[in-house]
């Protein structure tokens, strides 16, 4: 199926403050350099916060990554969770119809969409509050028939109670997820004929269910206000029982971290244990100081290691402009790997032509790539070649 963007775009986008702060939390999860990997993570934020993925969150995305716009287009076109077209503004519908769901009835859903909604998939509602597709499995399997409404599965549904749920969203109320037969979560109808002892003390509704509705969120668009946007792995390790809290949990369901227990040394060895000082954590490459000794011990006597500054010794600058030349600049976001923001930085090193970067040698190039912020993308993305073939392209 080829999926484009559509044809009417807004002027712009931005993410909210809140979610710019989650968005940007999230670079700190990757390597140095590997940061693109987050690709995915911010596509969906913007999705979430607009309702489907339009092409200035894309490049607005692509320009937080440093990446080509292209790039990132193609993540979100291949991808069938991003939407490259308007959705409902109170809801869009995705109907499970692989085989379990088609048995049990899925077919009787999509007739109820097709009434009330739209008689084609991503079509809008006459009153633009509604849109509805036809999805693969959405792993849901043992409480056929269900849908994905927002964030939330809706289960073992009929046609009866599809429509209804359809009227409620219309009416601003929000129907509770989860199974819609009386089911808890996916026993049998009747109850449970095994591990009765365990069937007590339960929640209203079954983990998934219960947080929706505790913390409000269910069919509700992102903006980075509804839950406290934490990044548990920007936080320094506890060292105490003291409670942690966990994206998205209400406070009174927040589980203490246990203390990691002591490794025991074997009997004769005197190695110190790898763990930073007190008060002096690991370096940045979490190397700690105790493991640097070991290594060093570990080699053989005589043979110095490398001096730290030899990548820089071996670095020499290339040839600069302060300007483009006449004819003026050339695109170097034809390069691939190049975006909008590491262009204006190779514009700030004096680079605006491809034949500048096509001549660099190995010395130069490390030059350039201790400049950048993700280092080594130039002989990974071969910006050399690629440049030398745009140049002879004039």
């Amino acid at each position: 199926m080829l999926r484009r963007l559509h044809l009417e775009q807004p002027d712009s986008f931005a993410f909210t403050p809140e979610n710019q702060a989650w968005a940007e939390k999230q670079l700190t999860k990757y390597p140095e350099g590997r940061e693109a990997s987050a690709i995915i993570p911010l596509l969906w934020r913007a999705q979430e916060q607009e309702g489907w993925l339009t092409r200035p969150a894309i490049e607005t995305v692509a320009s937080m990554l440093n990446l080509a716009y292209m790039r990132a287009l193609e993540v979100a076109s291949f991808y069938f969770m991003f939407q490259l077209q308007p959705v409902g503004s109170v809801a869009h519908i995705q109907v499970c119809g692989t085989t379990s769901c088609m048995i049990c009835g899925a077919e009787d859903l999509v007739a109820v969409c097709q009434e009330k909604i739209a008689q084609n998939p991503h079509e809008l509602s006459s009153d633009g509050k509604f849109s509805w597709e036809e999805v693969e499995c959405l792993g849901s399997c043992a409480n056929a028939p269900m849908a994905q409404i927002g964030k939330d599965y809706y289960e073992d549904l009929t046609a009866v109670r599809m429509g209804e749920i359809i009227d409620e969203l219309a009416a601003g109320q929000v129907p509770t997820p989860g199974p819609q037969n009386g089911r808890y979560a996916s026993e049998p109808l009747k109850g449970l004929t095994t591990l009765t002892e365990f069937d007590a003390g339960k929640h209203q509704y079954n983990a998934s269910v219960q947080l929706a509705s505790d913390i409000g969120d269910t069919v509700k668009r992102i903006d980075g206000t509804e839950v406290p946007l934490l990044a548990p792995w920007g936080q320094a390790a506890p060292t105490t029982n003291a409670p942690v809290q966990v994206t998205g949990a209400p406070a009174n369901q927040q589980k203490p971290v246990a203390k990691r227990p002591a490794v025991k040394k074997a009997v004769g060895d005197k190695t110190p244990g790898a763990t930073p000082s007190k008060n002096k954590p690991a370096s940045k490459d979490g190397i700690t100081k105790q493991e640097a000794n070991a290594d060093s011990a570990a080699k053989p006597r005589g043979k110095s290691n490398p001096p730290a500054s030899a990548s820089a010794s071996a670095e020499k600058k290339p040839r600069t402009l302060s300007a483009p030349r006449k004819a003026g600049a050339d695109d170097l976001k034809r390069i691939s790997g190049v975006g909008p923001k590491l262009e204006g930085v190779l514009n700030e090193l004096g680079f605006w032509h491809f034949d500048q970067i096509a001549k660099w040698t190995d010395a130069e190039v490390a030059w350039v790539d201790s400049r950048l912020k993700f280092k080594g993308r130039i002989e990974r993305d071969n910006w050399i070649d690629q440049a030398a073939k745009l140049a002879a392209e004039g």
